[in-house]
């Protein structure tokens, strides 16, 4: 019977997948909520570049390949049940640092990588240009990227916020879950009262929307979770968040640097 038990490293791949398509069918349906919207119903199906048949099969094929990826790893760097139960004894400080430290591992990670791609205008036409061809963000489209990007960006910084953070592939479970929330309503394109993740963050779905927008483009590298490297290194684009007249919202940028 031990056999059919189901791993840690197993529900540490596939929980978080799962977790991706409930909570973007939650957004898909708030999504009709045309007054919390930041772009009209209309500029979603008229301004993006590709078909939302194209961004599901993309996605599917990223999580695949993350997937099959994940296992390998887990395999070659985790623990079993037993060890991670006996060697780490649950404790809220000791899965507070290391949440932290794998945050800060994970955006520093995506925030350099992210903006090279930018800089580098080859890696930007044959890989990053994908994720933007989605010019107004949705949710399912979170991880609609290449999947050499997928690879770089979100296999690899994932790894290594696993191994920094010195955590268990049961807390890996929970973590990379919160990660992909976290992902998922930073392009869910809608500005919803009380969200606990437009309170406790700068880095939310307006501030990833104004760098999803031509005037942006060059701003707003940072995700999932801070806004610190882009303060730090001079690419933070201030924006207000107004009504619109037909309803919802819009970000407009407050200033914009004079080489623009």
């Amino acid at each position: 019977m031990m056999g059919f038990a189901i791993s840690d490293e197993f529900l540490g791949t596939f929980v978080p997948i799962v977790v991706y398509w409930v909570y973007s069918g939650m957004y898909i349906c708030l999504g009709s909520l045309e007054r919390y919207r930041l772009h009209s119903k209309v500029d979603e199906d008229e301004k993006n570049l590709v078909t939302k048949s194209a961004v599901v099969k993309g996605v599917l094929l990223q999580q695949t390949l993350q997937a099959i990826i994940s296992v390998i790893l887990f395999k070659i760097t985790g623990s079993d049940d037993a060890d991670a139960s006996t060697t780490q004894q649950f404790s809220l400080l000791l899965l507070a640092r290391q949440f932290i430290i794998a945050m800060l591992v994970i955006d520093t990670w995506q925030y350099f990588i992210h903006r090279y791609m930018h800089i580098n205008k080859f890696l930007y036409k044959h890989i990053h240009s994908q994720h933007h061809r989605l010019i107004v963000p949705y949710s399912y489209g979170a991880l609609y990227n290449h999947p050499l990007e997928g690879l770089l960006l979100d296999t690899i910084g994932g790894a290594l916020s696993f191994l920094f953070s010195g955590m268990s592939p049961r807390t890996a479970i929970f973590f990379f879950s919160f990660a992909t929330i976290k992902t998922v309503d930073d392009h869910c394109g809608l500005w919803l009262p009380g969200n606990p993740f437009h309170i406790f963050f700068s880095n939310n779905s307006a501030y990833h929307d104004v760098h999803h927008q031509l005037y942006g483009s060059k701003y707003n590298f940072s995700q999932p979770f801070f806004v610190m490297w882009d303060r730090i290194l001079g690419t933070y684009l201030p924006y207000s968040l107004e009504k619109r007249a037909t309803g919802g919202f819009e970000t407009r940028p407050i200033k914009v640097s004079k080489d623009e």
